[in-house]
């Protein structure tokens, strides 16, 4: 998860300090092996985001610290790694956050954070007192980072994951960019590289006491982030849409 973490934190921009984000723009005015339940709830000394995984504390209201203890509660396929990280500070009252990486032995092949902000009195743009934000990547084939459909192909895989769980929401929006790396002098014994990056957000339903399915959310970006690194589907007939394929010499961890 070392390496994840380090590309997170280089590359995440607005997601670890709230700028160029979409998200800030609306609110102005290790474990291994899948489970994170064991991942710590730090919480700031007024019970806000602060701390590893945000706030989760005893001054959290009662359906944030459900949420909460839902995504910790979650099993995942051995294949991610999830753990809890520092929230953001500035995007909503409470926060709560995860990272995770698609492990192939000792390679990462995509990476992603998962970010769970309340603000119990409700918020305008969100349409709801819950929003999640997410950023995923992974590293690409040049071939297929050339492929005009790609970024329609890949928000449509985001929403899919969503859809094949049941799951109902709203207002969603996002970004998908692809960059392309190409090195020259001292670094030109080094490949081309390419990267997709899918940043979104969107208002889960809050059911039952006004919580939302965080669970079932959870488990459907960690579909999101097995489709980006190109691993099989979990389960038989669930190969609905087209998965990329791994790409040339991932990224030693």
């Amino acid at each position: 998860m070392a390496a994840a973490q380090g590309r997170l934190s280089d590359g995440a921009g607005g997601m670890d300090d709230a700028k160029g984000t979409e998200e800030e723009a609306r609110h102005k005015g290790s474990h291994n092996g899948s489970n994170p339940s064991d991942a710590s709830g730090g919480s700031g000394g007024n019970g806000t985001s602060g701390g590893t995984g945000g706030s989760g504390g005893s001054t959290a209201p009662p359906a944030f610290a459900a949420a909460v203890e839902a995504l910790r509660a979650v099993r995942l396929r051995p294949q991610i790694e999830v753990e809890a990280t520092r929230a953001p500070q500035r995007l909503a009252p409470h926060a709560y956050a995860l990272e995770a990486a698609v492990v192939d032995g000792d390679e990462d092949l995509a990476d992603g954070r998962l970010v769970l902000l309340h603000d119990p009195a409700g918020h305008e743009a969100w349409h709801g007192t819950f929003r999640l934000v997410t950023l995923v990547r992974a590293e690409l084939e040049p071939e297929m980072a050339a492929d005009p459909l790609l970024p329609d192909v890949c928000w449509s895989w985001l929403t899919g994951a969503l859809q094949a769980r049941g799951l109902t929401y709203g207002e969603p929006s996002g970004t998908v960019t692809r960059a392309s790396s190409h090195y020259f002098g001292g670094l030109s014994a080094r490949p081309s590289a390419s990267q997709i990056e899918i940043r979104a957000s969107w208002t889960p339903r809050e059911g039952l006491g006004g919580v939302p399915d965080t669970a079932a959310h959870l488990s459907s970006w960690c579909d999101l982030l097995a489709q980006v690194a190109g691993l099989p589907p979990a389960a038989p007939g669930d190969a609905s849409v087209v998965t990329l394929p791994q790409r040339r010499g991932p990224q030693s961890r």
